[in-house]
């Protein structure tokens, strides 16, 4: 029998925990269910999860610290929910590392293809673009830790990412001297649905300039080719453990 994608709901309000579980299931998904941080916590020991959707607003500890950890943690895509209708909420959000918000109240059938979508872009890389297992990405000097999510300088200088400035660093190492336009790293990082978000891969790519102290006005690591995206122009090696 075919294995179904397992989905982790973490929210507070029992009523719509019931809704999602029942209505997940009767779509030929797993579901179970967490009311705070510490039962989702539980559940992820519990069961193989392939997709966590988290409320923003918990009784213990809110979403985005519980995203944040989440991407500490692994690569589990993640759902965000919220009551929230302000667009520096959802900003806060996918910087945390969530994948795609929803806000309340929404549609079932809603979140369903959005839980859809991003389960297929997630699995959506053909095989010779799939990332090696690696914890350490060097390139030009600069190492990046993807356990503890740390980039260290040639100098040695170490700084922690924010969650978009780590995906967006970790989407170009695993892709080295390709050009990846805006569309296809915002549906990587974003997702589509995020319209909101099309000029945020801009503000991203000179945050991390900025990081990786690459000159805006001449790159030399991520360059801009223009009316195509972004490209890393530096070897990757690939190591298991950091020096």
């Amino acid at each position: 029998m075919e294995k179904r994608d397992c989905i982790l709901i973490v929210d507070d309000e029992p009523e719509i925990r019931r809704l999602l579980v029942d209505y997940l299931t009767r779509n030929q998904m797993e579901a179970v269910a967490a009311r705070d941080g510490r039962e989702m916590w539980q559940m992820l020991e519990r069961h193989v999860v392939d997709l966590v959707v988290l409320d923003l607003m918990l009784p213990d500890t809110d979403g985005l610290t519980l995203c944040r950890d989440l991407r500490a943690k692994s690569n589990l895509p993640v759902l965000m929910l919220t009551a929230l209708g302000e667009e520096t909420d959802r900003i806060v959000g996918i910087e945390m590392g969530a994948d795609d918000y929803l806000v309340k109240p929404f549609n079932p059938r809603e979140l369903l293809a959005r839980i859809k979508s991003i389960l297929r872009r997630t699995r959506a890389l053909p095989p010779n673009l799939r990332p090696e297992s690696a914890r350490c990405l060097c390139f030009a000097g600069w190492c990046l830790d993807t356990a503890e999510r740390l980039l260290t300088a040639p100098d040695g200088v170490v700084t922690p990412l924010s969650g978009g400035e780590y995906r967006l660093l970790h989407i170009l190492l695993d892709h080295p001297n390709r050009v990846l336009s805006r569309d296809q790293l915002t549906e990587m990082i974003h997702g589509r649905e995020a319209e909101a978000f099309d000029r945020a891969i801009d503000v991203q790519v000179s945050r991390l300039r900025q990081r990786l102290r690459d000159d805006s006005r001449e790159p030399q690591l991520i360059k801009t080719v223009r009316g195509e995206g972004y490209v890393l122009a530096a070897t990757v090696q690939r190591q298991a453990q950091c020096a």
